[in-house]
């Protein structure tokens, strides 16, 4: 039987990120300037993170592409290299560790998650996740919940769903999730959101 959980993005929850880093280092070295450079590499990213390009792809391509004039490790350490940790989060995921189950669902490449897994302890304290690249689609769409919730065993009515997107909180009120709207510069009001729904559940 589904018990209570949180389902926690990835991007600007856990980490911040900023692809303007990638963007001046590929400029550095390849044909395009940096106000041009992630525009080309834009089309393959969305076909990356849906699951339809397969990393190495992405990466002869995206070599090509801006004509980047490196190895294919240095293309990927520079379109990886663009994240933050958050601390406050990262803090909260910890203090919650050993009290509610918590998994990721996240639009994400192979290529950032293993990344970010191999950069990042917090990801150690989360059970499981969805991925829109392992899965195939992405945020906002709901197949991608309905993935969530038959794969990981979930009741969205028992799920606090942290994102930063309205589009995806969205979808996920609509299928009957408990949301909050992140904002790292407002991290407190997640705290009291949090708060809230585990006592409601007699978690805290």
């Amino acid at each position: 039987m589904p018990q209570p959980a949180i389902l926690c993005d990835i991007g600007n929850v856990l980490v911040t990120f900023d692809f303007s880093i990638a963007a001046q280092r590929f400029a550095a070295r390849s044909s395009h300037s940096e106000d041009t450079v992630l525009q080309a590499l834009h089309p393959l990213k969305d076909p990356l993170e849906d699951g339809f390009l397969a990393d190495a792809d992405f990466v002869s391509q995206g070599i090509q592409t801006i004509d980047f004039q490196g190895s294919s490790e240095e293309f990927i350490h520079i379109w990886c290299d663009i994240f933050a940790p958050n601390a406050p989060m990262i803090a909260t995921v910890q203090a919650l560790a050993s009290t509610v189950p918590m998994h990721l669902l996240s639009n994400t490449s192979g290529l950032h998650k293993d990344h970010l897994f191999a950069t990042y302890p917090v990801f150690s304290h989360f059970k499981s996740g969805i991925y829109s690249y392992a899965a195939q689609c992405s945020k906002p769409s709901p197949k991608i919940f309905h993935h969530t919730l038959a794969e990981l065993d979930l009741d969205p009515a028992q799920t606090f769903f942290i994102d930063d997107l309205a589009a995806n909180i969205t979808t996920a009120r609509d299928l009957g999730f408990i949301t909050h709207q992140y904002d790292h510069r407002q991290h407190q009001q997640l705290e009291a959101a949090l708060q809230t729904w585990l006592q409601s559940h007699k978690l805290a």
